[in-house]
């Protein structure tokens, strides 16, 4: 009996020995990303966006407060307040950021079609632009110090970790083939950019790009633009920046390159930060029929797990998969367009039920881990 209970504890000790050699400090495994999402609601009703920030708060480590419906171009050039609902807006969110996450802020000069000014934001978000501001370019002084001044409020308010202040700039030069208005805009970007670095000088300070437009061959946007795009501007952000969906190109869901994020990533020095993604879930459509995206669930998680594989390579700052639950019934309550607006529809993490994903459990995985 003394011989047995000895071999019994000399397997204790081993597995003992085993179990704490893989936690010794040092090897335990980590990640170098935070994980986060914007609290894009699935449905119009105050319970849909306090359902967003709850899961943000539980589900990620970051949250993405993204700003793309316009500025208040006229308060911002004169100094004076913004309207009440812009600021009962900001404080909503700020009220509502999770205690200890870390902030992304996105704002942009450029509108939501990417060819020109951001609509103007006063009592509504994308009210058409008043004179005499609908005719300015981007390298107007009246928009070079509006948009630097709002930048700057939005900045102290929120007080964010990281900001963009350009989203998806290289679509502004797919929509003119002249690239005058890439031009104007490039000069609007380095006199904001150079500002708030000499006022913020350690705040992380970027654009965004469309990674799919910058390769080759991945969508048909003209390839030498793109990089001349990104050669003129990568100076002027502290991070390479990147809007990832890969299905919206000559991929749609059908497959998942598995090179895409070397190709990409490869393209620039500068940190890295996913500023949003996404992948579908389910098969869908748009446009009649004539664009099917054949998602799924496994696609969705395969598309994580080569994304985490390749962003612990390049060491990704951040990853922020824009939509938590399915907004079907948001995408119905607008009328059920069968265009763009559909594509991220059901790119969530829970369906349009509230039943999470299997892409969820290997999100959550990766989170438990310590960033480093």
């Amino acid at each position: 009996m003394v011989k047995y209970f000895a071999v019994i504890l000399l397997l204790l000790f081993s597995i003992s020995c085993k179990e704490k050699s893989v936690t010794e400090p040092g090897t335990e495994k980590s990640r170098s990303y935070y994980l986060g999402f914007s609290p894009f609601p699935y449905d119009i009703t105050a319970e849909a966006v306090e359902y967003s920030y709850k899961k943000i708060s539980s589900d990620a480590d970051i949250i993405a407060h993204h700003f793309d419906d316009g500025i208040p171009w006229k308060e911002a050039l004169e100094d004076k307040d913004f309207h009440q609902n812009i600021m009962a807006d900001w404080q909503y969110r700020k009220t509502h950021t999770p205690v200890g996450h870390k902030v992304y802020l996105a704002i942009t000069p450029i509108n939501i079609t990417r060819n020109g000014l951001a609509p103007y934001k006063g009592e509504k978000e994308n009210m058409p632009l008043p004179t005499p501001w609908n005719t300015y370019s981007f390298n107007n002084h009246d928009v070079k110090t509006a948009y630097l001044n709002y930048a700057k409020r939005i900045i102290n308010y929120f007080n964010p970790d990281y900001v963009t202040i350009g989203v998806e700039v290289n679509l502004l030069a797919g929509s003119d083939s002249s690239m005058v208005k890439w031009k104007e805009y490039l000069e609007l970007h380095k006199f904001v950019y150079t500002q708030l670095k000499k006022l913020y000088s350690t705040l992380p300070i970027m654009v965004s790009f469309t990674g799919m437009d910058l390769i080759d061959g991945y969508t048909d946007v003209n390839h030498s633009s793109q990089t001349k795009v990104l050669n003129e501007i990568i100076n002027y952000t502290d991070y390479f920046g990147l809007s990832m969906h890969t299905f919206l190109s000559k991929f749609l869901a059908d497959t998942i390159d598995s090179a895409i994020f070397k190709n990409i990533f490869s393209l620039s020095n500068k940190p890295i930060a996913i500023c949003e993604t996404s992948y579908p879930a389910e098969k869908f459509s748009i446009l009649n029929n004539s664009v099917v995206f054949k998602g799924s669930e496994e696609k969705q998680k395969k598309y994580f797990e080569l994304l985490f594989s390749a962003s612990e390579t390049y060491h990704v700052e951040f990853i922020i998969n824009f939509v938590i639950r399915d907004y079907d019934a948001l995408w119905e309550a607008i009328g059920s367009p069968d265009n763009i607006e559909k594509v991220w529809r059901d790119t969530g993490f829970y369906n349009e039920k509230g039943t999470s994903r299997k892409v969820r459990d290997f999100w959550l995985q990766n989170l438990q881990l310590k960033v480093q």
